[in-house]
Protein backbone atom coordinates (compact mmCIF):
# COMPACT_ATOMS: atom_id res chain seq x y z
CA UNK A 1 0.00 0.00 0.00
CA UNK A 2 1.22 3.57 -1.28
CA UNK A 3 0.28 5.69 2.05
CA UNK A 4 3.02 8.16 0.60
CA UNK A 5 1.03 8.37 -2.80
CA UNK A 6 -2.27 8.19 -0.43
CA UNK A 7 -1.16 11.22 1.38
CA UNK A 8 -0.45 13.22 -1.43
CA UNK A 9 -3.57 12.69 -2.58
CA UNK A 10 -5.57 14.33 0.52
CA UNK A 11 -3.61 17.28 0.85
CA UNK A 12 -4.00 18.05 -2.88
CA UNK A 13 -7.97 17.37 -2.57
CA UNK A 14 -7.60 20.56 -0.83
CA UNK A 15 -4.99 22.32 -1.99
CA UNK A 16 -5.91 21.55 -5.89
CA UNK A 17 -8.34 18.89 -5.94
CA UNK A 18 -8.09 19.19 -10.21
CA UNK A 19 -4.32 17.67 -9.82
CA UNK A 20 -5.63 14.41 -8.04
CA UNK A 21 -7.53 13.42 -11.47
CA UNK A 22 -4.62 14.42 -13.67
CA UNK A 23 -3.31 10.63 -13.90
CA UNK A 24 -6.68 9.35 -14.00
CA UNK A 25 -6.10 8.13 -18.26
CA UNK A 26 -2.56 6.96 -17.15
CA UNK A 27 -3.77 4.78 -14.67
CA UNK A 28 -6.58 3.54 -16.93
CA UNK A 29 -3.72 2.56 -19.52
CA UNK A 30 -1.58 1.16 -17.25
CA UNK A 31 -4.27 -0.95 -14.87
CA UNK A 32 -7.01 -0.96 -17.18
CA UNK A 33 -9.36 0.33 -14.59
CA UNK A 34 -10.81 3.50 -13.79
CA UNK A 35 -10.17 3.18 -10.12
CA UNK A 36 -7.57 3.15 -7.65
CA UNK A 37 -6.28 0.03 -6.99
CA UNK A 38 -4.74 0.86 -3.26
CA UNK A 39 -6.90 0.77 -0.52
CA UNK A 40 -4.31 3.14 1.49
CA UNK A 41 -6.63 5.94 0.61
CA UNK A 42 -9.63 4.65 2.70
CA UNK A 43 -7.80 3.53 6.06
CA UNK A 44 -6.30 6.69 6.77
CA UNK A 45 -9.75 7.79 5.75
CA UNK A 46 -11.05 4.95 8.24
CA UNK A 47 -8.26 6.54 10.96
CA UNK A 48 -9.33 9.90 10.61
CA UNK A 49 -13.09 9.24 11.06
CA UNK A 50 -11.94 7.25 14.14
CA UNK A 51 -9.45 10.00 15.57
CA UNK A 52 -13.08 12.32 14.74
CA UNK A 53 -14.83 10.23 16.66
CA UNK A 54 -12.79 10.66 19.75
CA UNK A 55 -12.40 13.85 19.61
CA UNK A 56 -16.09 13.95 19.55
CA UNK A 57 -16.43 12.00 22.37
CA UNK A 58 -14.30 13.84 24.95
CA UNK A 59 -16.70 17.02 23.55
CA UNK A 60 -19.84 14.97 24.72
CA UNK A 61 -18.50 12.98 27.94
CA UNK A 62 -19.11 9.97 25.97
CA UNK A 63 -17.80 6.57 27.61
CA UNK A 64 -15.50 4.38 26.15
CA UNK A 65 -18.32 2.26 25.03
CA UNK A 66 -19.98 5.15 23.28
CA UNK A 67 -17.02 6.90 21.73
CA UNK A 68 -16.44 3.26 20.03
CA UNK A 69 -20.28 3.33 18.77
CA UNK A 70 -19.86 6.47 17.61
CA UNK A 71 -16.67 5.80 15.70
CA UNK A 72 -18.25 2.94 13.79
CA UNK A 73 -21.26 4.79 13.13
CA UNK A 74 -19.31 7.39 11.08
CA UNK A 75 -17.06 5.18 9.42
CA UNK A 76 -20.06 2.69 8.39
CA UNK A 77 -22.98 4.85 8.11
CA UNK A 78 -21.35 8.11 7.54
CA UNK A 79 -18.72 6.81 4.94
CA UNK A 80 -19.89 3.87 3.62
CA UNK A 81 -23.17 3.43 3.68
CA UNK A 82 -23.85 6.76 2.77
CA UNK A 83 -20.92 6.47 0.01
CA UNK A 84 -22.36 3.36 -1.53
CA UNK A 85 -25.76 5.02 -2.22
CA UNK A 86 -24.49 8.38 -3.70
CA UNK A 87 -21.72 5.97 -5.43
CA UNK A 88 -24.63 3.89 -7.33
CA UNK A 89 -26.35 7.44 -7.89
CA UNK A 90 -23.62 8.56 -9.36
CA UNK A 91 -22.83 5.99 -11.52
CA UNK A 92 -26.41 5.25 -12.69
CA UNK A 93 -26.70 8.58 -13.76
CA UNK A 94 -22.85 9.00 -15.24
CA UNK A 95 -24.38 6.00 -17.27
CA UNK A 96 -27.14 6.98 -18.31
CA UNK A 97 -27.00 10.57 -18.96
CA UNK A 98 -23.60 11.44 -19.40
CA UNK A 99 -21.75 9.02 -21.47
CA UNK A 100 -20.79 10.44 -25.33
CA UNK A 101 -22.35 8.19 -27.57
CA UNK A 102 -19.46 8.41 -30.36
CA UNK A 103 -16.70 8.56 -27.22
CA UNK A 104 -15.19 5.13 -27.71
CA UNK A 105 -15.99 2.19 -29.50
CA UNK A 106 -15.96 -0.22 -26.28
CA UNK A 107 -18.14 -0.71 -23.84
CA UNK A 108 -16.18 -1.19 -20.82
CA UNK A 109 -14.39 1.99 -22.30
CA UNK A 110 -17.12 4.25 -22.21
CA UNK A 111 -18.91 3.89 -19.41
CA UNK A 112 -18.31 4.57 -15.54
CA UNK A 113 -17.06 1.86 -13.01
CA UNK A 114 -18.95 1.73 -9.90
CA UNK A 115 -15.57 1.68 -8.15
CA UNK A 116 -14.87 4.72 -9.73
CA UNK A 117 -17.57 6.75 -8.83
CA UNK A 118 -17.09 5.39 -4.88
CA UNK A 119 -13.61 6.40 -5.08
CA UNK A 120 -15.21 9.98 -6.32
CA UNK A 121 -17.50 10.07 -3.33
CA UNK A 122 -14.02 9.50 -1.56
CA UNK A 123 -12.45 12.24 -3.04
CA UNK A 124 -15.56 14.38 -2.36
CA UNK A 125 -16.13 13.48 1.09
CA UNK A 126 -12.53 14.12 2.69
CA UNK A 127 -13.07 18.22 2.09
CA UNK A 128 -16.12 17.75 3.70
CA UNK A 129 -14.96 15.46 6.80
CA UNK A 130 -12.48 18.68 7.54
CA UNK A 131 -15.08 21.07 7.21
CA UNK A 132 -18.15 19.33 9.20
CA UNK A 133 -16.08 16.48 11.23
CA UNK A 134 -13.49 19.00 12.05
CA UNK A 135 -13.80 22.73 11.77
CA UNK A 136 -16.99 22.37 13.44
CA UNK A 137 -15.50 20.56 16.21
CA UNK A 138 -13.45 23.63 16.92
CA UNK A 139 -16.21 26.03 16.27
CA UNK A 140 -18.62 24.53 18.46
CA UNK A 141 -18.23 27.51 21.16
CA UNK A 142 -19.62 30.05 18.30
CA UNK A 143 -21.64 27.19 16.66
CA UNK A 144 -23.75 26.61 20.02
CA UNK A 145 -24.75 30.53 20.35
CA UNK A 146 -28.09 31.16 19.32
CA UNK A 147 -27.30 34.91 17.95
CA UNK A 148 -27.15 35.98 14.11
CA UNK A 149 -23.40 35.88 13.46
CA UNK A 150 -23.07 32.07 15.48
CA UNK A 151 -26.20 31.29 13.21
CA UNK A 152 -23.97 32.43 10.01
CA UNK A 153 -21.12 30.93 11.09
CA UNK A 154 -22.59 27.58 11.46
CA UNK A 155 -25.10 27.26 8.23
CA UNK A 156 -21.75 28.63 6.53
CA UNK A 157 -20.21 25.38 7.54
CA UNK A 158 -22.39 23.41 6.08
CA UNK A 159 -23.03 25.35 2.63
CA UNK A 160 -19.17 25.13 2.41
CA UNK A 161 -18.95 21.24 3.77
CA UNK A 162 -21.21 20.37 0.92
CA UNK A 163 -20.58 22.58 -1.58
CA UNK A 164 -17.21 20.89 -1.92
CA UNK A 165 -18.90 17.69 -1.52
CA UNK A 166 -20.71 18.78 -5.32
CA UNK A 167 -17.70 20.42 -6.65
CA UNK A 168 -15.31 17.16 -5.56
CA UNK A 169 -17.87 15.03 -7.81
CA UNK A 170 -18.26 16.90 -10.71
CA UNK A 171 -14.57 17.19 -10.79
CA UNK A 172 -14.50 13.73 -10.58
CA UNK A 173 -16.77 12.88 -13.14
CA UNK A 174 -15.21 15.79 -15.77
CA UNK A 175 -12.28 14.12 -15.67
CA UNK A 176 -13.29 11.04 -17.73
CA UNK A 177 -12.78 11.80 -21.24
CA UNK A 178 -16.20 9.98 -22.34
CA UNK A 179 -18.36 11.95 -20.62
CA UNK A 180 -19.98 15.02 -21.53
CA UNK A 181 -22.23 17.53 -19.63
CA UNK A 182 -21.07 16.93 -17.07
CA UNK A 183 -21.44 20.98 -15.49
CA UNK A 184 -24.87 19.60 -14.95
CA UNK A 185 -23.59 18.05 -11.43
CA UNK A 186 -22.83 21.37 -10.33
CA UNK A 187 -27.00 21.99 -10.92
CA UNK A 188 -27.48 21.14 -6.92
CA UNK A 189 -25.51 24.01 -5.84
CA UNK A 190 -28.23 26.44 -6.70
CA UNK A 191 -30.85 24.70 -4.54
CA UNK A 192 -28.10 24.51 -1.65
CA UNK A 193 -27.36 28.15 -1.80
CA UNK A 194 -30.96 29.47 -2.16
CA UNK A 195 -31.48 27.20 0.89
CA UNK A 196 -28.22 28.92 2.94
CA UNK A 197 -29.90 32.27 1.77
CA UNK A 198 -33.45 31.15 3.85
CA UNK A 199 -31.52 29.59 6.44
CA UNK A 200 -30.21 33.02 7.86
CA UNK A 201 -33.50 34.21 8.27
CA UNK A 202 -33.16 32.44 11.58
CA UNK A 203 -33.05 28.51 11.12
CA UNK A 204 -29.58 27.64 12.80
CA UNK A 205 -28.46 24.72 10.58
CA UNK A 206 -25.75 23.59 12.88
CA UNK A 207 -27.59 23.18 16.20
CA UNK A 208 -30.35 20.89 14.53
CA UNK A 209 -28.03 18.69 12.96
CA UNK A 210 -25.79 18.30 16.33
CA UNK A 211 -29.06 17.57 18.58
CA UNK A 212 -30.05 15.09 15.61
CA UNK A 213 -26.91 13.68 15.42
CA UNK A 214 -25.89 13.26 18.72
CA UNK A 215 -29.14 13.60 20.62
CA UNK A 216 -28.32 16.94 22.82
Amino acid sequence: MDFELAFWQLSYLCLAPKRVYRNVYYHKQTKNTWARDDPAILILLFASLFVAAIAWSIVYSYSLLQAVRLAFLMVLRDYLLIGAINATLIWFFANRVLVSPSSHSTPTDSSVEWAYAFDVHTNAFFPLYLTLYLAQLFLLPIVFKDNWVCILVGNTLYLAGFAQYIYGVYLGLSALPFLIRSEILLAPLLPLFASYVVSLLGFHVAKHVLKAYFGS
